[in-house]
């Protein structure tokens, strides 16, 4: 069984998004964080200055989207480039009424097929500067991540 996503293109580019001159712009260090567990990270794993072992830094743009930032990220795994293989994308953000961080769920890609999300930008989603990102990178002969907020009952 197949899930789709019911994210339409006119959801993903809500509001106008600011053209970006990347000869002329300096590129943002992005830190990404990547998992295979099937999850992604707590948002209490990133307390007190702690972050999960598995980082990788990446220099890009606010206008990137979740397409080009997942073939950024198949270059340093090369397991990952298996046709089939899920991406699952979660912005950290620090919870000022917490002091902690929260994970916000923002969109998929699979490699080797189009989507509706690979379109998808990291500044449509409302990411900061500081920001990390969190990868769950599932191979294809396993089922993707379940939605935290689809019960299965």
């Amino acid at each position: 069984m197949a899930l789709e996503s019911r994210i339409t293109q006119e959801e993903i580019r809500k509001e106008p998004e600011k053209s970006i001159d990347r000869e002329k712009t300096c590129p943002l260090l992005l830190r990404v964080f990547t998992t295979n567990s099937g999850r992604h990270h707590r948002g209490d794993e990133f307390a007190r200055g702690n972050v999960p072992a598995s980082e990788l830094q990446i220099y890009t743009w606010l206008d990137a989207t979740l397409k080009e930032l997942s073939g950024l990220v198949k270059e340093v795994y090369p397991e990952a480039r298996r046709k089939g293989t899920t991406f699952s994308f979660a912005i950290v953000y620090p919870d000022q009424m917490r002091l902690g961080y929260r994970v916000k769920d923002v969109g998929s890609t699979v490699s080797g097929r189009k989507g509706a999300e690979d379109l998808m930008s990291l500044q449509s989603q409302r990411f900061q500067i500081g920001d990390y990102l969190d990868i769950v990178i599932t191979p294809p002969n396993r089922p993707p991540p379940v939605n935290p907020r689809m019960r299965p009952f």
